[in-house]
């Protein structure tokens, strides 16, 4: 049977560990090795680091001051011995069977640098089931997966579903210390810059669990700097791996169109329906046109630029500018449902028609 090596970085989430490496050590098919990277956590984690430890599949690594999660990560990737690799967060969970169905579509295409499949989202009061019956697989060539990441312009995996061959992610390296918030997006599409992707069907291989004190909604919080983030990861990528695609000048600039779009889609929502923490319709307006400038000849642009232009004198709305309003709400929300099954179903998102 095949190992893998399931790095488990955790700093405070002492309350979720014991539930997450249980998910670990119950995979069948495959031998598992846990490794538990303490980042000096203040709360229970010790303890139940401890009682973990007694399974001789299960080593914990503590540190005496907090390193944050990319030397952390990194840590653990240093230390891979297995044949194929997981990163899990000690608030996350894999589902059953998960690593067997990655592993096996990997041991029967060695090209493939890396598996993944969907990820379920939950909170801590309800983990709904796991769905079990595999319909099929896919493999990409990385070229095209990273076609469809750019075209879309979003991050196809949350990280708890991603399964990475060792040899691939030894020679990949660690994570880079300047994408804290991106840096797994730059990581999957550089994976995808060496070897194809692969993706379990039908199935749900891990549970992502949302929460208050998760990173997404405290340091990394904010639609304007994931954004960013994206960008980044892309810049990043194809000045490393990516550098060596034949097509990368022109998957750079689909990206940044992406991006842009993206934001301009975001900033007319906003005018809208205005959210009290977000950034102004203007920040992401300017964000959009430095990434791509020719989206100022777009119809999508000039639709913000009159959402944005001051009004002459007293404002008369008649009824058919809030059916308009709500028709383009209802118009986007269908999208965002479409949008929703197809990926799950297929594993990428498709490209909504901006222009």
């Amino acid at each position: 049977m095949v190992t893998v090596q399931v790095t488990i970085p955790c700093y405070n989430y002492g309350k979720y560990l014991e539930e997450c490496v249980e998910s670990v050590l119950s995979q069948a098919d495959v031998n598992v090795e846990v490794l538990i990277i303490d980042d000096c956590s203040p709360d229970n984690t010790p303890e139940v680091c401890r009682k973990l430890s007694q399974d001789s599949r299960v080593r914990v690594i503590r540190h005496e001051v907090n390193k944050g999660h990319i030397a952390t990560y990194n840590e653990g990737i240093s230390q891979i011995t297995g044949d194929y690799f997981v990163l899990l967060s000690a608030d996350d969970l894999l589902t059953p069977g998960a690593l067997s169905r990655a592993t096996a579509l990997m041991e029967a295409n060695p090209n493939i640098g890396m598996t993944y499949g969907q990820a379920i989202s939950f909170n801590s009061l309800q983990r709904p089931d796991a769905r079990t019956l595999q319909t099929g697989t896919s493999i990409w060539p990385g070229a095209k997966w990273i076609r469809q990441v750019c075209e879309s312009g979003k991050n196809f995996l949350v990280c708890p579903e991603a399964v990475v061959r060792a040899s691939i992610q030894k020679r990949i390296g660690g994570y880079d210390p300047t994408l804290p918030h991106s840096g797994d997006m730059e990581m999957w599409m550089r994976i995808a810059s060496i070897s194809d992707i692969g993706r379990v069907n039908g199935t749900d291989q891990a549970y992502y669990r949302t929460h208050a004190q998760s990173m997404q909604r405290t340091i990394h919080a904010g639609f304007l700097f994931d954004l960013i983030g994206r960008r980044e990861a892309m810049r990043s990528t194809f000045e490393k791996e990516g550098a060596g695609l034949a097509e990368r000048d022109e998957l750079h600039a689909l990206g940044k169109r992406a991006l842009a779009f993206t934001a301009i889609q975001h900033a007319r929502n906003l005018c809208e329906f205005p959210v009290a923490d977000d950034a102004s319709p203007t920040e992401y307006r300017e964000f959009a046109v430095a990434l791509y400038p020719n989206v100022v000849r777009t119809r999508r642009y000039r639709a913000l630029m009159a959402a944005q232009a001051p009004h002459r004198g007293p404002l008369q709305k008649s009824l058919s500018h809030y059916e308009g309003r709500l028709r383009r709400f209802a118009e986007t929300e269908i999208f965002n449902r479409v949008e929703y099954h197809w990926s799950r179903r297929t594993g990428v998102y498709f490209p909504r028609c901006y222009l």
